[in-house]
């Protein structure tokens, strides 16, 4: 069973950038799709961004398509999602998880061992 832990995240203002990672332990992670998501209080829990395992392929969600970027670097089992010109509304808890079919899929649904999820706040 694989473990996810998420780091990165903290208080930024309006515009500004932070780079969140996701750590994998307990198996490789080099064989399968990653993928973040994220949750506002009272919301539901949306994709921001996933990554096949090579690398080449990834997708975005509409509200962060040209400011977030996802990588990975499966020598250190470690995906990162770089997110620049940060707005109010990113303000969420983010979360990685792994998906086990070897496809790349935007739904949370077809996502499993999920982390604990960090903290990202946008200030106005």
């Amino acid at each position: 069973q694989v473990q996810l832990v998420e780091s990165g995240g903290g208080l930024v203002q309006t515009g500004g950038s932070l780079r969140l990672s996701c750590a994998a332990s307990g198996r490789t992670i080099s064989n399968y799709a990653m993928g973040w998501f994220r949750q506002a209080p009272g919301k539901e829990r949306e994709f921001v961004a996933a990554i096949n395992w090579s690398g080449r392929i990834t997708y975005y969600g509409d509200s962060v398509q040209g400011r977030f970027t996802v990588s990975r670097v499966n020598a250190k089992n470690t995906v990162y999602l770089q997110m620049n010109s940060l707005k109010p509304e990113d303000t969420a808890v983010y979360y990685c998880a792994i998906s086990p079919d070897g496809s790349t899929p935007i739904s949370k649904n077809r996502y499993e061992s999920w982390g604990q999820g960090t903290q990202v706040t946008v200030s106005s």
